[in-house]
Parts: C-alpha cells; sequence; structure tokens
C-alpha cells in the first residue's frame, strides 16, 4: 500500500548534487531527466561521480528549482530517474518520489544498495516504476571496490530486497580487468542466480570521466567477456548483456 502524500506545498529537504534535464539513454524507450542526489558512503575506486560523495558537498541545486524545472516539462519528458551519489542516503527520498509522481512522470531510482532497509522503503511507497542496482563484486570481496569492509552483506541484502519487490529491475556489475577477473564475473553470477535473479548486465567500465589515472590507462588491459565466458553466464540467466562493448 502506498504511503501518504507529502502535504500540499511541503518541499522535503532533498540534497541534489545534479540535474540532466534531458537524457534518451539511461532508461530505455523514456525521454527522461536525472536528478543526482548527493551523498554515498562508499568510495568505489572507478567512481565516476565522487565528488556528489560528501552529503553537504558545495553547489546544491535546491529541490524547488527542480520541481519548477520538472513541472516545465510534463508533457515532453516521460520519467524522472534518481541517482547520485546514493538516492537512498537521504531519508526525504521517499516524498521526493511521491512529488515527482504527482506530476505525473514514471519513476526510477538508481542505488548501489549499501541500506536496505531504506531501498525497502522507498520501493514500498509503490511509485518506483523501475530500479537499477549495481552488483560491485562478489558479496565476500565487496571491499576490493567499495573500500568498505564486509559492505557485500548489504548489498546481497539489497539485492533480496529487489528481487521481492516485484518492481522492474536491472541487476548490473562494472566490469573493469585491473579491478576484477572473469573468476570474479563467474562467482556473482553464481551468487545472483542462486538469489534467484533472472536478469544480469555486466557494463564495462568507460575511462572517460574517471578520476584516477591508473585506472583510465589501466583499460588498455582486454575489457572483454570472450563469446564462451558470455554463453557460460548467460546459461544461468534469462536476460543477460554485455554493455558497452562499442566503447573501445
Amino acid at each position: 500500500m502506498a504511503e501518504p502524500h507529502p502535504r500540499p506545498g511541503a518541499h522535503p529537504r532533498v540534497r541534489v548534487g545534479g540535474f540532466e534535464p534531458l537524457t534518451t539513454v539511461e532508461w530505455e524507450g523514456r525521454l527522461s531527466a536525472v536528478v543526482f542526489l548527493q551523498g554515498c558512503p562508499w568510495r568505489c575506486r572507478y567512481c565516476h561521480n565522487a565528488e556528489l560523495a560528501p552529503l553537504t558537498a558545495p553547489g546544491m541545486t535546491p529541490w524547488a528549482d527542480v520541481l519548477e524545472e520538472l513541472g516545465a516539462r510534463r508533457g515532453f519528458l516521460d520519467a524522472v530517474i534518481f541517482s547520485g551519489g546514493e538516492p537512498t542516503m537521504q531519508s526525504e527520498l521517499p516524498d521526493a518520489l511521491r512529488q515527482v509522481a504527482a506530476l505525473g512522470f514514471e519513476v526510477a531510482l538508481h542505488t548501489n544498495g549499501f541500506d536496505p532497509r531504506a531501498l525497502r522503503q522507498a520501493l514500498d511507497t509503490g511509485i518506483v516504476d523501475f530500479v537499477a542496482m549495481d552488483v560491485k563484486a562478489p558479496f565476500e570481496e565487496y571491499e576490493l571496490i567499495t573500500q568498505v569492509p564486509a559492505s557485500g552483506r548489504a548489498a546481497r541484502q539489497s539485492v533480496q530486497v529487489v528481487l521481492e519487490s516485484g518492481v522492474e529491475h536491472e541487476l548490473r556489475t562494472t566490469f573493469h580487468p585491473a579491478l576484477l577477473s572473469h573468476d570474479h564475473l563467474r562467482t556473482i553470477a553464481r551468487e545472483l542466480a542462486e538469489l534467484g535473479a533472472s536478469t544480469w548486465v555486466v557494463q564495462l567500465f568507460r575511462a572517460e570521466g574517471c578520476p584516477v589515472r591508473w585506472l583510465r590507462e589501466s583499460i588498455l588491459l582486454p575489457a572483454r567477456v570472450e563469446p564462451d565466458l558470455r554463453r557460460e553466464l548467460a546459461d544461468r540467466f534469462e536476460h543477460f548483456q554485455v554493455r558497452g562493448e562499442d566503447l573501445g
């Protein structure tokens, strides 16, 4: 059951680090805007949005301004995507989701799953139409990417929350060959399949915009999923995809 809407005129104190007014690639088949929320408790080694990690970073865009911009784009945009940073780090997220849905938009949520309880609260609003969750590494080896010990425990629980929610979703893993091996991909595939996942996307790392020089340069290593491995991974899922091969 959806929770009550916030009172008219109320604005949750959402901290917005950036706003993209139009994208055609973040949600297939939709013209979308993206709201980047500030704050993230993890320090993923390949993060392209590290400037959003501090919850109180400068450059915040007022939420009221975002709503005004979205309101002016009704009839043109189809959807709004909440990304980050990590959106579930902000307790005001459910109210923000409600306000966007009240404008008539479809709503998507991108998350790393660091807080399964907050993720469940967001999905329990009944407002989220699509959720994309990053699965960073095998759950016991999450620190390879996040640099936070035992972070895979929460991520595993969040995968379960997503699967149990019934919300359309995508589980996805960024593959950088200097950080993850093909055996890591095999382990992730097995763990997700054991949890009951039917959809998994492997995204090849993009060097553009990565602030860490050695990660940018080490992408000269083979960032590929060879056909035999692709078939092996795909056999575990109803839907499997390798994304980003056209990026070189």
